[in-house]
């Protein structure tokens, strides 16, 4: 298990969809390779934090500093995030292809960090 890439959920707590996104983000980290234990979840409490952390809602989940899903313009809030899945259905989560994607990239380049 790699256990050296930096996965962080943040969530707001008044947000019904971060338990689902923490369940579905254990899956797919284990999925790939990553040690689920080492996923960061950092809870968002008021504006001032939304702002530090640039949180476009929740759940977002970044993978080494990076959105699984661009947030485009989004400014920094305590709301719920909506996600438009592959299928173009629109979900409070974002789509399973999406999350183990952004794990296997950083996978393959530690891969690559350890190769050189």
């Amino acid at each position: 298990m790699v256990s050296m890439t930096l996965v962080e959920l943040l969530y707001w707590r008044g947000c019904p969809s971060y338990p689902a996104a923490l369940a579905e983000l254990r899956a797919a980290m284990a999925e790939v390779g990553v040690d689920p234990g080492s996923l960061e979840q950092i809870e968002v409490h008021d504006e001032r934090e939304a702002a530090q952390q640039r949180f476009p809602g929740s759940p977002t989940i970044r993978v080494d500093g990076r959105d699984v899903v661009d947030a485009g313009d989004a400014e920094p809030a305590l709301n719920c995030r909506i996600y438009r899945r592959r299928d173009d259905r629109i979900s409070p989560l974002p789509d399973p292809d999406d999350l183990r994607d952004a794990l296997r990239r950083a996978v393959a380049s530690r891969a690559g960090d350890r190769a050189v």
